[in-house]
């Protein structure tokens, strides 16, 4: 199995490091900076958001630009956290177990966990040092990531990427231990210890014959989560929709809302839907990953993110020429991208940990 995984992982460019999908975009990003006269020009793009949300942003306080009635509700508890003082506080969270916890700033999926009880949450707690986000479980069984732009000054923008995100599930047999049914799919497999740690006290539990298990509930690529082309979804009613929310969302101009709802109908009257994070300029149209759609392709992989950079640059431009949005100073900038650094390695150590 691990022989085959490596292989899969090795040769399906849907698996590939982020990092070879942008190092060969990097002439082009020189040439924009060179233009604007400025490096780091594309950070006025989002000017509510901390850098645009370049990936150290607060995902709470970004969240919070959202109107209440959009959003899970949700608490931030604090690196500088008390442990008394934060017991009491989750005593009175003001919803309902499971409830999903995640690093304020982080990315990848690293440490967000769906948990069922308070023992399990402050052990989680104790061992995750940094701010972290409590929001409350969004049982609806349907997702989206939707890309979004809009020039500033304008009502109407454009969506150029929908992606509906589907979550790896086996069915029982009757025979079968949970760990055999996993190590039998021809997803699941490849996400295996993921699965094995999520699931770990019914890895050896046999499902009845048709019994539905959804292996993970959090869209994240790296959950095992699979990415579908949702295109075909773009019309003037969802723009329309998005235009309408957008509006409601100061100073976001560009980027991608994931989004949980009941179902597509209600979901466009505004009903039954929740925008579980909004996020920035390091967002990707992240349709691009279905490999198994027409044209789909590495080299079409990057022309796609290369377009939304021309986007980018548009809408940065203007905000910085038209709204007199100042450029970033070089060294904070630079300081805060060497903190990145250390949180990252801090968050990718801490999630390989079993807890």
């Amino acid at each position: 199995m691990r022989n085959k995984s490596f292989y899969i992982k090795l040769t399906q460019w849907e698996h590939w490091p982020t990092l070879l999908f942008y190092i060969p975009l990097a002439p082009f990003f020189v040439f924009r900076a060179l233009k604007a006269k400025h490096i780091f020009h594309y950070l006025t793009t989002n000017p509510t958001i901390l850098y645009s949300g370049n990936g150290t942003e607060s995902k709470f306080k970004t969240l919070s630009l959202v109107p209440e009635e959009y959003k899970p509700k949700g608490i931030l508890i604090s690196k500088d956290r008390n442990k008394n003082d934060t017991t009491d506080q989750i005593k009175k969270l003001p919803f309902d177990y499971p409830i999903i916890a995640k690093p304020d700033i982080g990315f990848r999926g690293y440490l967000v966990k769906k948990i069922h009880d308070q023992k399990t949450l402050i052990h989680y707690l104790n061992q995750v040092d940094t701010d972290i986000i409590l929001q409350e479980f969004i049982p609806y069984h349907n997702e989206l990531g939707i890309f979004y732009h809009r020039i500033p000054g304008e009502d109407k923008g454009k969506i150029t990427s929908v992606t509906i995100k589907k979550f790896i599930t086996v069915y029982g047999d009757g025979k079968s231990s949970l760990a055999e049914l996993i190590k039998s799919d021809e997803r699941a497999f490849l996400y295996f210890n993921l699965f094995k740690n999520i699931h770990k006290s019914n890895m050896d539990k046999i499902y009845k014959k048709g019994e539905k298990i959804v292996l993970t509930e959090i869209g994240n690529h790296s959950k095992g989560t699979q990415f579908i082309n949702g295109n075909h979804l773009i019309n003037s009613d969802l723009e329309n929709f998005m235009d309408n929310l957008s509006n409601k969302i100061d100073g976001w101009y560009y980027g991608r809302l994931d989004i949980k709802y009941k179902d597509y109908d209600s979901f466009l009257k505004g009903k039954d839907f929740k925008i579980l994070e909004v996020n920035g300029i390091i967002s990707e149209p992240t349709h691009i990953y279905d490999a198994s759609c027409e044209n789909s392709s590495f080299i079409n992989c990057m022309k796609t993110i290369n377009d939304h950079w021309d986007i980018m640059n548009d809408i940065a431009v203007k905000n910085h020429e038209v709204n007199g949005i100042e450029y970033p100073k070089i060294i904070p900038y630079l300081k805060n991208m060497l903190w990145l650094r250390t949180h990252s390695k801090k968050l990718k150590a801490l999630n390989k940990l079993d807890f």
